[in-house]
């Protein structure tokens, strides 16, 4: 990312909910009338106009062209999430932290979360611009919001956790969307040490693209042009996962996997409907903490 700019796929994410928000109440994933705030006055306008199905037909055209899979598939991934999170919340987790938070809204947007303490972390250029966009727009964010700042490829999530006095005595669910696959394996690696001293019963929901498009762009659709564009947004991709080998690389941080889909897979459950190909290397997976560090 651009040092002296917020994050472009952040702003996309961003619009494809806008956009989504826009669909009849009954036809809609879900609601998400903050997302608009974090666009350009163009993206703004055309959100706005969206509201008009022709118009609307077009701009998801004119997206799946530029990034084939990209808009059902961060939809689907979106409420995928959300049903992750409301069913690690009903187990009994009782705070959230957001690792890379982006334009993330969940801490706004879900009822479920206005008496869970919410931890947001994110590079500083991002987090900057949401909070006072969140300023201008509603005023204060919620008192159980709070924003910490980090550039996970350079900072120490266990420095920030003191400094800011983290609990790691609750159960805890973490959401660390869109991130992994920008990172070092070695910033992979001490986040999830990190995240291991969280108690028995916390949970991760995480995403990360198939190994195979960083070795082998050409073998998804659309694959060898999205890292390119990511390349010239100084955003390109550095990690990823052999979904095969996850589990295993789970289980060293007392990490049990529960569930791992890919793009196609949240993308039959949620649009079924929407018979689009493209961005089946983007996966999301569910795990929990089966066992306290330091048990035998």
């Amino acid at each position: 990312m651009k040092t002296d700019k917020t994050s472009r796929t952040a702003q996309y994410m961003a619009l494809f909910r806008a956009l989504e928000s826009q669909r009849n109440l009954n036809d809609r994933l879900f609601s998400d009338p903050y997302a608009i705030y974090f666009l350009e006055p163009s993206l703004r306008f055309a959100v706005r106009l969206s509201k008009n199905p022709l118009i609307r037909k077009y701009i998801s055209n004119i997206i799946s062209k530029k990034i084939p899979g990209a808009f059902s598939s961060g939809l689907a991934r979106t409420k995928y999430i959300d049903d992750l999170l409301i069913t690690s919340i009903n187990a009994g987790v009782a705070q959230v932290i957001i690792l890379g938070a982006g334009f993330d809204t969940r801490a706004l947007r879900l009822n479920l979360l206005n008496s869970i303490p919410t931890i947001e972390i994110d590079h500083p250029n991002t987090s900057n611009f949401k909070i006072e966009t969140f300023k201008k727009r509603i005023g204060q964010p919620p008192k159980n919001i709070t924003y910490c700042q980090i550039d996970f490829n350079k900072q120490n999530l266990e420095q920030l956790a003191q400094e800011h006095n983290f609990d790691f005595t609750k159960p805890t669910t973490i959401i660390w969307e869109g991130v992994t696959n920008y990172l070092t394996a070695d910033a992979v690696n001490k986040t999830f040490e990190f995240i291991s001293k969280f108690p028995k019963g916390s949970h991760i929901i995480f995403t990360y693209v198939h190994k195979e498009i960083l070795n082998n762009p050409s073998s998804f659709l659309g694959g060898e042009k999205l890292l390119k564009d990511l390349e010239k947004l100084e955003e390109r991709w550095t990690f990823g996962f052999m979904p095969e080998e996850l589990t295993s690389y789970l289980a060293q941080f007392n990490l049990k996997l529960l569930e791992d889909l890919g793009a196609k897979d949240y993308r039959k459950i949620y649009l079924p409907e929407r018979n689009e190909n493209g961005y089946e290397f983007y996966r999301v997976a569910f795990a929990k903490k089966t066992v306290d560090k330091n048990s035998n």
